[in-house]
């Protein structure tokens, strides 16, 4: 019996608190492709992101912090937020694609990693 092994492609999602990971992720499912959310946000390590997933594709999702406080009602600072950004700030570098979301829908950010992913060939739409 002849078995074939797909090769999971892992896409990467990094960015600060309520700039539109999770819905992200929830949203984009396709067969042999994995989306995983990287708490880069959160760690102090500036290549954890690498570490941890070392993703074929990092995708930075951005938010003002204006746009996070109105989104998720985050009780935090702009110190916070810009603390946040200075953890993300590798995975910023080094992203291959980077989306600001603060006037875009979720399905303008949806079908904007569509058309990314499909022109590196990774999906088919």
């Amino acid at each position: 019996m002849e078995t074939t092994h797909q090769k999971i492609v892992i896409i990467g999602i990094v960015g600060p608190c309520a700039s539109g990971k999770t819905t992200l992720i929830s949203a984009l499912h396709w067969e042999g492709v994995q989306f995983r959310h990287i708490a880069q946000e959160h760690s102090y390590v500036p290549t954890m992101w690498r570490r941890l997933t070392n993703p074929a594709v990092l995708i930075y999702l951005d938010a003002s912090y204006e746009v996070t406080c109105k989104r998720r009602r985050l009780n935090w600072t702009e110190a916070e937020y810009q603390e946040q950004k200075n953890r993300l700030s590798h995975a910023r570098e080094n992203a291959d694609l980077y989306i600001l979301t603060d006037y875009l829908t979720p399905q303008d950010v949806i079908q904007t990693v569509k058309n990314y992913l499909s022109m590196r060939g990774i999906i088919q739409q």
